[in-house]
């Protein structure tokens, strides 16, 4: 029996460790190979100056950890954030192994960031900074190494700025060393929306399953960004009434639903005070999240479902948009009140999904349309949905542990028939 009370729910390295224990626990497996799996393969740690454009210098810490590489290279974002530090990278590298194997992409995880405060910087500032770091981490990513992606508070063009610094080291354009880059220099149609394509999707699936008709259902979403944002749209088009969405500075709340092309992506809130206004009133993320709906998609930071506000969460289905958002402490509070969470590791699988549809057409020099990259998608993670709620059902697990027991067990399938070298 596993004791939660050894796990520290502020720390997302242990929340981590403490989903892939649980999920392990159901599963035969040899204990040298979880061990060698559950732990990061390497870890790269590195200061460098950055020339502000007022002239002063500063030192800023940079991280990039490949979890595992057994089934492909290294996969996962970059992100610049004031909280960023090692555990934090290494709790995201681990969770993007899992992702990539729950959906049965060939690819193992990894992450990045740099510890800075991205609000306060100007474009300048950011282009410096990422072109430095790019230089610093040269060693250890490549296409067919390790594959950068945009993450928190990076976008297709910090990913422009990687792809020419590093091609200006190679000597020659290589659009493959990251995805989730602009369309003109080799990035894929449907990548922007597509953390938020496959999230709905996985929410259809759900609905389907729990016999729920999504039309004239209600919906709330923390965090606004690229993946909150087209969330909020595609789930309109299927019917379904946005009641309250968020970003940084608070969230506005509408009973009878917003018009969510009235509102600024990014910063909702912020429609409050334009002229004209919007029919409105504000709220705070954490009375949104507790707020009577259908479906709650957390799509901001880590943590926000915990044990102190598990209780109070009224939605039927939660769609984890955000990675790790919701504790292992919460997640059994949430499944003894029958609220279904789709995990992170599933629902907001479609953005890597699709950025492997990316870095193959680079390899291949053919480009898909949209319509077959979508149609794709909806295939692979509908496919990976149905494996997990099998296994949900089978094992009498929720669905956080069914979806980690299929990824372990895919990796530690892959570490089996490797073996060990020499």
């Amino acid at each position: 029996m596993i004791d939660k009370k050894d796990y520290d729910e502020k720390r997302p390295l242990e929340m981590h460790n403490l989903h892939f224990d649980l999920a392990a626990s159901h599963l035969d497996i040899e204990d040298w190979i979880l061990d060698k799996i559950k732990h990061p393969r390497r870890e790269f740690s590195v200061k460098f100056p950055l020339r502000f454009d007022d002239g002063h210098t500063e030192l800023l810490s940079g991280y990039r950890v490949q979890h595992n590489t057994l089934r492909g290279p290294a996969k996962g974002g970059i992100r610049y954030h004031p909280s960023v530090d090692l555990d934090e990278v290494r709790a995201l590298a681990a969770f993007m192994t899992w992702k990539c194997a729950v959906v049965d992409i060939p690819y193992g995880g990894a992450k990045g960031g740099v510890q800075c405060n991205p609000d306060s910087m100007s474009q300048s500032e950011i282009e410096r900074m990422t072109r430095r770091f790019i230089w610093e981490i040269s060693p250890i990513i490549g296409p067919e190494k390790d594959i950068p992606a945009p993450d928190v508070n990076t976008n297709p063009q910090v990913m422009a700025w990687i792809v020419d610094t590093y091609s200006v080291f190679k000597g020659y354009t290589c659009p493959g060393v990251v995805t989730g880059k602009p369309e003109c220099i080799g990035g894929s149609k449907g990548r922007l929306k597509a953390t938020a394509r496959g999230c709905v999707y996985t929410l259809q699936e759900a609905a389907r399953a729990l016999g729920m008709d999504l039309d004239g259902k209600t919906a709330v979403i923390q965090g606004f960004g690229n993946v909150g944002y087209y969330t909020a749209h595609f789930l309109s088009e299927l019917g379904v009434k946005i009641l309250a969405v968020s970003g940084s500075k608070g969230g506005v709340y509408n009973a009878n639903g917003l018009d969510i092309d009235a509102l600024p992506q990014y910063e909702p809130a912020l429609a409050l005070n334009a002229p004209g206004g919007i029919e409105a009133e504000s709220i705070s993320n954490e009375d949104l999240l507790c707020l009577p709906c259908d479906i709650l998609v957390p799509a901001a930071l880590e943590g926000v479902l915990n044990k102190a506000n598990a209780n109070r969460i009224q939605a039927k289905i939660v769609g984890e948009a955000a990675n790790g958002p919701t504790s292992p402490f919460a997640d059994d509070i949430l499944h003894d009140n029958g609220v279904f969470v789709i995990p992170d590791i599933l629902a907001n699988a479609g953005g890597v999904t699709v950025s492997y549809f990316e870095w193959v057409q680079n390899t291949q020099k053919l480009f898909w349309t949209e319509e077959d990259v979508n149609k794709t998608l909806w295939s692979i993670m509908s496919r990976a949905f149905q494996q997990v709620y099998d296994i949900h059902r089978k094992h009498k697990v929720n669905m956080r542990v069914a979806a980690y027991m299929l990824a372990i067990e895919r990796v530690a399938e892959a570490k089996r028939v490797r073996g060990i070298f020499p």
